[in-house]
């Protein structure tokens, strides 16, 4: 099987819903599912957490960050952090752990790396995405969080599926991004059951057009992924890079009410930084 039939392989059993996750993923999704319940209150959210020692860890490390914590007032247990962040939030540090459980089965060294890239380049955007949205597009935060480590979910699904199907990543990055990037990205958000809303802003960056100045969800994913200094292994090409720092410099002078893009992103970089850690470790 060539490479670009790989794809459409990937790409059709993502269309019928037959995704193959890890055991652990499996757990991560009733929780994620259990949170999406509107009747899941601040209690039961602490104690679905709780249950699990590393996102109870995640959690209290976001709540403690610079972009959470603007008081300063650091908190320990588990129950304060789900409190201080509240459940949206949290669904956001679970879809971390489920995105980087995606890769918890790779073994495969080459594999391990783009995992780990890619995984630094959805750090940066989501970061990036929250504060951008709080500061530039005024569109919800933790919607814009939750976005950002969504947005290469597909790509971590062909990772941790790519040693079934040798040589589908060599080549062009461009075969992933017209034959493998929006077919098998659709298709796990759908299974993951992902809001319309945050699949239609991931589309709007899989075509590459938003306004100037940035206004929308899907604006202020691609502001991010421009302005993320670690670009995405699966489209990493030298023609890629090149747009994508020529479309960065060209956002970096637009005017956003009574400031400058550049100015506002080094007001808010102490925010990024603190979001960053977390997510990163």
């Amino acid at each position: 099987m060539n490479r670009l039939d790989a794809f459409k392989s990937i790409a059709a059993q993502a269309a019928r819903g037959e995704l193959t996750f890890p055991a652990n993923v499996n757990a991560s999704l009733k929780l994620q599912e259990a949170l999406a319940d509107p009747d899941c209150h601040i209690e039961a959210a602490a104690k679905l957490v709780q249950a699990d020692p590393l996102l109870a860890a995640r959690t209290v490390a976001i709540a403690n960050s610079v972009a959470f914590n603007r008081s300063g007032n650091e908190i320990t247990s588990v129950r304060n952090a789900v409190q201080r962040l509240g459940v949206r939030t949290l669904q956001s540090v679970v879809a971390s752990l489920i995105v980087r459980q995606l890769g918890s089965t790779i073994t495969d060294p080459v594999l391990q790396a783009k995992a780990k890239q890619l995984w630094e380049h959805t750090a940066h955007v989501a970061a990036l995405s929250q504060v951008l949205a709080r500061r530039v597009t005024r569109v919800d935060p933790d919607t814009a969080l939750f976005a950002g480590i969504m947005h290469e979910v597909g790509g971590f699904y062909l990772l941790s599926r790519a040693a079934e199907f040798p040589g589908i990543l060599d080549g062009e990055p461009q075969d992933w991004v017209e034959h493998g990037e929006q077919a098998i990205g659709h298709g796990v958000l759908t299974k993951l059951k992902v809001p319309e809303a945050v699949m239609g802003a991931i589309a709007a960056l899989w075509e590459g057009l938003r306004a100037i100045p940035p206004e929308s969800l899907g604006d202020t994913l691609l502001l991010a992924n421009d302005l993320a200094p670690v670009s995405s292994p699966l489209n990493e090409s030298p023609a890629a890079i090149a747009v994508r720092a020529a479309r960065a410099a060209g956002s970096i002078d637009c005017v956003i009410g009574d400031a400058t893009l550049s100015s506002i992103m080094e007001e808010s970089d102490d925010e990024v930084q603190s979001l960053l850690k977390v997510l990163v470790h």
